[in-house]
C-alpha cells in the first residue's frame, strides 16, 4: 500500500513539530506501508522570504523569486530527512528537479505538466521514507517554479495520481472539512465525507481548507483525499466520489463565507455589440480572475455592469477599467466593504425552493442582497461586510447544519 503524506506549515513549524511528523511517518511504515510525505515550509517562512525579495526590488524578477521561496520547503524537507535517519529509518528527501516534477513556466502560478516516476520508485524500492518539498517544480529548461498559494496540496495529489497511491492525507492544523469556519460559528460541524464537486465549490468560495488546484487533479484522476490534523486525533474528513456518499435528508453541506473581494461598478457602459468582451478580454489578459458579473437591463441605450475580483487584483483590475471607462464615457466605482456568502450541497440538485429560502433568511437578519450568483450545487449572495458573520451563523443554523448528526457515517 502506498501513502503519500502533505503537512502544512504549522505541522512543521519547527524541529519538535518535524519530529512528530517523523513518527507517524515511521508508524505508517511499520504497518508495511510505503510513504511519500510532501511538505510546505515552516509556518510564515515564505512571508519572510518574499518580503526580503522586496525589500531587494520594488518589482522583483518573477524568476529569481520563484528560485528564493523554494527553499523555504527545501529546508523543511532536508530537516525531516535528518531527523527520519537520526531515528534509524532509511530516508531520502527528493527535489522537484530530481523527480522531474514537470511544469509549465508561469513563474508563481506553474502547472504541473508531468511526473517521472522511475527516480522516486527506486527510492521506494531500496525502503526509503521519500521526503518531497511541495509548492515547486521544474520547467522544461530547468528552471524552479512555483504552483501559487496552497501548491504543496497540488504536488502530493499530483505524486498520489502519478504513483497511484492508495490514498493521500493532507495534515492541516484543522481536523477536517467543516460546515462552516468553526471561529464564525461555535456550531459547526465536521464532516465525514463530501464530495469533489462540494470541495471544489467550497474552495473557491473562501474555505481554506485545500488549494483548489488540488482538489481539482483529486477528481480528475480519482485520488481520494482524507482531510486530517497533524496536531491531534480523529477521523478526519474524507474527499471522495459522490457515488460514496449518502445523502438521504442533507441538502446543504456548508456556509462558505469570503471578505477578500471586490466589487467594481462601470456605470453606464454604452449598450452596443462588443463592449463587455473588450473589458473582460482585457482583464482576462492581465491574468486577473473575474467572479461575479451582473449586467443591468439596458435603458436609455445603457447598461450598468458590476463584477468581482480578489483583492490582489483590485487595483490593476480598477485602473484597467477605469482606462476604458474613459475611453467610452463611463463611470467607474470601486467597493471595498462586501463580503460573499454561499451555501453548498450536490442535495441542492433535487430540491426546489433553496435559493427562496437562502433570500428570506437574510431578509430575515435585515440584511440587503447586492449580488447573486448560481450553480448546480451553490447559490452566492454579495453583501456589506459588517453582516458577514451575522450570516453565516443565520443560513447555518436554518438550513439544520447545527445539528450533531450532519452527513456522519455510522
Amino acid at each position: 500500500m502506498l501513502v503519500v503524506q502533505k503537512y502544512g506549515g504549522t505541522s512543521v513549524r519547527d524541529v519538535e513539530r518535524i519530529k512528530n511528523v517523523a513518527k507517524r511517518a515511521i508508524e505508517y511504515k511499520g504497518r508495511g506501508m510505503d510513504v511519500i510525505i510532501v511538505v510546505s515550509a515552516m509556518s510564515g517562512e515564505t512571508d519572510r522570504l518574499l518580503n526580503l525579495a522586496h525589500e531587494a526590488a520594488k518589482f522583483p524578477d518573477e524568476r529569481e523569486v520563484d528560485v528564493l521561496i523554494s527553499t523555504g520547503e527545501q529546508v523543511t524537507s532536508a530537516l525531516l530527512a535528518i531527523t527520519l535517519r537520526e531515528m534509524g529509518h532509511k530516508a531520502v528527501s527528493l527535489l522537484a528537479d530530481q523527480i522531474r516534477i514537470i511544469s509549465d513556466s508561469s513563474y508563481g502560478t506553474a502547472r504541473i505538466a508531468s511526473i517521472e516516476e522511475e527516480k522516486i520508485r527506486g527510492a521506494l524500492k531500496e525502503g526509503n521514507i521519500i521526503v518531497v518539498p511541495g509548492f515547486q517544480g521544474v520547467d522544461r529548461d530547468g528552471n524552479i517554479t512555483t504552483l501559487g498559494r496552497g501548491g504543496s496540496d497540488t504536488t502530493a495529489v499530483a505524486l498520489a495520481a502519478a504513483l497511484r497511491a492508495d490514498l493521500c492525507e493532507i495534515y492541516t492544523d484543522v481536523d477536517g472539512v467543516y460546515t462552516t469556519d468553526p471561529n464564525i460559528c461555535d456550531k459547526a460541524r465536521r464532516l465525514d465525507k463530501i464530495s469533489y464537486d462540494e470541495m471544489l465549490e467550497m474552495a473557491s468560495l473562501g474555505a481554506k481548507v485545500l488549494q483548489i488546484r488540488s482538489v481539482e487533479l483529486a477528481q480528475k484522476y480519482n485520488v481520494p483525499i482524507m482531510v486530517k490534523s497533524s496536531l491531534m486525533e480523529g477521523k478526519g474528513t474524507l474527499v471522495c466520489k459522490e457515488e460514496m456518499i449518502v445523502m438521504e435528508k442533507v441538502v446543504i453541506s456548508g456556509v462558505t463565507y469570503n471578505k477578500n473581494e471586490v466589487k467594481i461598478t462601470i456605470n453606464r457602459v454604452p449598450d452596443k455589440p462588443g463592449i463587455a468582451s473588450r473589458i473582460f478580454s482585457s482583464l482576462s489578459d492581465a491574468n486577473i480572475v473575474v467572479d461575479m458579473i451582473v449586467q443591468n437591463v439596458s435603458h436609455d441605450n445603457y447598461n450598468d455592469i458590476t463584477f468581482t475580483v480578489v483583492k490582489a487584483d483590485a487595483k490593476k483590475a480598477f485602473k484597467i477599467t477605469e482606462e476604458i471607462g474613459k475611453e467610452i464615457s463611463a463611470k467607474v466605482a470601486m467597493d471595498e466593504d462586501i463580503a460573499k456568502v454561499s451555501i453548498v450541497g450536490i442535495g441542492m440538485r433535487s430540491h426546489a425552493g433553496i435559493a427562496s429560502k437562502m433570500f428570506t433568511i437574510l431578509a430575515g437578519e435585515g440584511i440587503n442582497i447586492e449580488l447573486i450568483s448560481t450553480s448546480e450545487i451553490k447559490i452566492s449572495c454579495v453583501i456589506e461586510s459588517k453582516y458577514g458573520e451575522l450570516a453565516v451563523r443565520a443560513l447555518h443554523k436554518h438550513f439544520g447544519l447545527d445539528a450533531e448528526d450532519v452527513r456522519e457515517e455510522s
